[in-house]
Parts: structure tokens; C-alpha cells; sequence
């Protein structure tokens, strides 16, 4: 157990919801605000400057993926890039068939817009995981058949930081149906992994900016040169009429600058991290009955780590934390909003005393150790003293 000798600092274990922009992108972003701020459309020097710009974040980010920059298109995020993906190829491909499969523990950018496309007429297959997160590959391979259009498995999941076999699932898919594609949802994974679409056999993959020090409101959807898909926005035709819309300049670069910065000395980011990872694990197991959901070593996200704390609920427990300015998450972001447990952790069976009490902690490069001792130290206290205040 850790000896109280932290002094109180802010301590952001949230890193899967945002991060912070790096000092390196900050400045990228301020400068095309103050000199490369023309249109890229425009056919003069500051539309070229603006151009150069965006060009230049095309190629370092092909560069990280090993593809060609012509097969990027940039969108405001995750969401549509996940949006566009399915979307997208659903309906380009609708002719070859009207199934869908995915799996049950998918953000819910996925999720909610595979109901919407099941509302248009296509069939969803939902697969399930086992109790680590983990997708059922025979369950896979019995679900795509000839009518099978498009599969779409996350690389890392957001909740638990279970990593994928997105190449054996390519494998299959591909095995299966040649026509089908397969998409993966690498929000969670770009810049923390070493990512290879055309090695993997992935067709089309989603990634988002803030998750990995960029600015929010960016992000870019990879597509492989021959995967068909239809726009799902309209207008100037911008990005070879894939995805209209004045560029986001901005983003864009910030997007490139973060990307370069992901991907430099990314081996030894990844081991702090898993150090860390490593590091929370041991000093919370001091805690009587905390559980850790899903797996723990390095055969899962080195940034991600949910444990459950049972007698605890977690909302209690995380403004318990916040009022010592350490920040955790309840679970995933964009639908802590929602009442109601996890849906990965009731796919992954928890019993209802850790799905009530699980809190999801996530680093980044930046995060120092002293930040994961002082939630460590934190929680040690919190835990049995929250656990006697309700069993009053």
C-alpha cells in the first residue's frame, strides 16, 4: 500500500474520453488561424498555404498506416467517420445484400446507427463476447454469409480496453463472402497501436483527434481504394465529393501534427503506459473485493483499466474522487447521459454488484505515475469508508 505522502495534484485518469492538445499541435493550430487561414479551394497563395496544410496532415497520417493519402477522408470525429463507414457502404452495396453484423459491445456511434439502418430494412447481427470482452469468432463466421454486405468490429474497446482480433475477423469475413467489408472502429486504437489496414485486411477504418492530443471536431475515415461507399453529405464536392464541406484547416493540421507525435519513440509510450496500467491494478488489489473487468495484461489496451468496486456505486464513488481533482469515467463519454449500466459490461455478464460500482481510469503518454498513486492513495481511502457510509 502506498504511504500517504502524495501532495494533492490534479490527477486526469479520463484520457479515453479526451485528451489534452499537445503543445506541439497547439501551435499548428494557432498558426493556419493566423497566416494559413485561406480557403483550400481558393486558387490563390493563401488557399495554397491552406492546401499545403492539409495535404501535408494526409500524408503524415497515411504514413502511420502505411497506405496511400488518397485513400483518407477527413471528418469532424469518430462518429462520422463511423456514421460514413456504415452508412456509407450499406448503402452502395445494398444490391449484394441486406446484412449487417457487428458486435455487441461496439461504441455507440455504431450501435445507434446500425438501428437506423435496420429501420431502413437492412438485417443486424449482434455477436456476442465472452467475459473479457472478447468478440465469439465461431459466432462470426455463422453469421456472415452471401447476403452479408458489411462487418464492423472495434480495434480496442472504450469501456474495458479489450483489443480485438481484428485480422483473424478479417480473415473470415473475407473467407467467407469476398464481397463483404469489414470495418473497424480504431478511435481507441490509432496512436496507441501499431495499425496495418492493408495487412490486416481491413477495408474501412474509423479514428478520431482528441483521443490522441488533437483538437475535438476532427477525425478521418481510412477507405480502402476499392471498398464502395456513398457520401452521406452533400454540397461542394470537396475530398474527391466523398465529404463536402469547406476543410477543416485547423483540425486537419492538428490532426497530422498529432498523429507524427503519436507515433514518435510509440514503444516506449506504449510500456509507460502499460506501467502504469500495471502500477493502478497492483495498488488498488489492496482494496477488499475490487475486481478488474476484462483482461489486464499486455494482450489488452495499454491505456484503458475498468474495475469494479463493489459496495460502491460508481457515480458516487467518481465525484468522491473529483472532489480531490482526480477524474475518472463512469464509462464511455458519449453516453454517460444515459441512465442505465454499460452495455460491454452486461455483455460481458458482470453480476449486478460490479456492473453498479465499475469505474473506467485511462492515461495517455503524459500521465505521470504520481497521478495514478495519488487515485490509488485516494481510493484505498474512499472505498471502505463510502462502503460503511451505505451499508448505513
Amino acid at each position: 500500500m502506498i504511504e500517504n505522502k502524495t501532495k494533492t495534484i490534479e490527477s486526469y485518469l479520463d484520457n479515453a474520453a479526451t485528451t489534452r492538445c499537445s503543445s506541439r499541435v497547439q501551435a499548428l493550430v494557432q498558426k493556419t488561424m493566423d497566416e494559413d487561414f485561406g480557403n483550400p479551394s481558393s486558387m490563390h497563395h493563401k488557399g495554397f498555404q491552406a492546401e499545403h496544410q492539409v495535404r501535408q496532415a494526409a500524408q503524415t497520417i497515411a504514413k502511420t498506416l502505411k497506405v496511400s493519402e488518397k485513400d483518407l477522408i477527413f471528418t469532424s470525429g469518430g462518429t462520422e467517420s463511423n456514421n460514413l463507414a456504415l452508412i456509407g457502404a450499406a448503402m452502395a452495396n445494398h444490391r449484394l445484400g441486406s446484412r449487417l453484423v457487428t458486435t455487441q459491445v461496439e461504441h455507440a456511434s455504431v450501435l445507434r446507427t446500425m438501428e437506423f439502418l435496420q429501420e431502413q430494412g437492412f438485417e443486424v447481427i449482434y455477436l456476442p463476447v465472452d467475459k473479457e470482452g472478447i468478440v465469439d469468432l465461431d459466432a462470426l463466421r455463422e453469421a456472415v454469409d452471401a447476403n452479408t454486405v458489411l462487418v464492423s468490429v472495434m480495434h480496442v474497446n472504450n469501456e474495458v480496453g479489450a483489443i480485438q482480433p481484428v485480422a483473424q475477423a478479417a480473415g473470415i469475413v473475407h473467407e467467407k463472402n469476398p464481397q463483404a467489408l469489414f470495418h473497424v472502429d480504431a478511435v481507441q486504437s490509432y496512436g496507441k497501436l501499431v495499425i496495418r489496414p492493408k495487412k490486416l485486411g481491413i477495408d474501412l477504418l474509423s479514428a478520431s483527434g482528441h483521443k490522441i492530443h488533437a483538437p475535438k471536431g476532427i477525425g478521418f475515415l481510412y477507405k480502402h481504394e476499392k471498398a464502395k461507399i456513398h457520401p452521406i453529405l452533400f454540397g461542394g464536392g470537396q475530398q474527391a465529393g466523398m465529404r463536402s464541406g469547406t476543410y477543416n484547416v485547423p483540425g486537419i493540421a492538428g490532426i497530422g501534427e498529432a498523429a507524427a507525435e503519436a507515433y514518435e519513440n510509440l514503444e516506449e509510450k506504449v510500456r509507460h503506459m502499460y506501467g502504469l496500467k500495471k502500477r493502478l491494478i497492483e495498488q488498488a488489489a489492496c482494496i477488499e473485493g475490487v475486481t478488474v473487468n476484462g483482461r489486464s495484461g499486455d494482450d489488452s489496451a495499454p491505456h484503458i483499466v475498468n474495475l469494479s468496486f463493489p459496495g460502491v456505486r460508481s457515480e458516487v464513488l467518481l465525484h468522491a474522487l473529483e472532489e480531490s481533482r482526480i477524474y475518472v469515467s463512469a464509462g464511455s463519454a458519449c453516453s454517460s447521459s444515459h441512465q442505465g449500466a454499460s452495455h460491454t459490461l452486461q455483455a460481458m455478464r458482470l453480476a449486478p454488484p460490479l456492473l453498479e460500482s465499475a469505474l473506467r481510469f485511462s492515461f495517455c503518454a503524459d500521465t505521470t505515475l504520481e497521478e495514478v498513486d495519488a487515485a490509488a492513495l485516494k481510493l484505498q481511502e474512499l472505498v471502505p469508508r463510502l462502503r460503511r457510509y451505505t451499508r448505513r
